[in-house]
């Protein structure tokens, strides 16, 4: 009887466990966002293939594809201030905690028109 009782409560201590990991893990984490930054006057910010408009609030990878010599990719935020330089190209990754809030990139020398939007919730 003792052994029937302790394999139970095993069982309901892993699955309350891994209950409340994967509700953690869900949170905690955003996903990957897409980046890119490209001649002749292309600025965008993706997830899945699609322009991202709003995001939950968490902590995001994103990679940055500047492509151009002539363009940097400037993100900014509650918390967050993260730029590629305008003279350099190549592909950069960033870690970073997104709160509520709206964000802005740019591409800093063409600010007026390269330029988007989205809001954190």
């Amino acid at each position: 009887m003792n052994h029937t009782r302790m394999l139970a409560a095993a069982g309901v201590a892993a699955l309350t466990t891994g209950v409340l990991a994967s509700s953690a893990g869900a949170g905690a984490s955003g996903g990957t966002l897409v980046a890119s930054v490209s001649d002749p006057l292309n600025i965008s910010l993706t997830q899945g293939g699609k322009k991202v408009t709003t995001l939950k609030a968490g902590t995001y990878t994103i990679t940055v594809q500047d492509k151009a010599s002539d363009h940097d990719f400037h993100l900014t935020g509650p918390g967050v201030n993260k730029v590629t330089s305008v003279s350099g190209k190549g592909t950069t990754t960033w870690k970073v905690t997104l709160k509520k809030g709206t964000y802005k990139y740019v591409c800093d020398p063409h600010a007026s028109f390269m330029k988007g939007s989205f809001k954190v919730t």
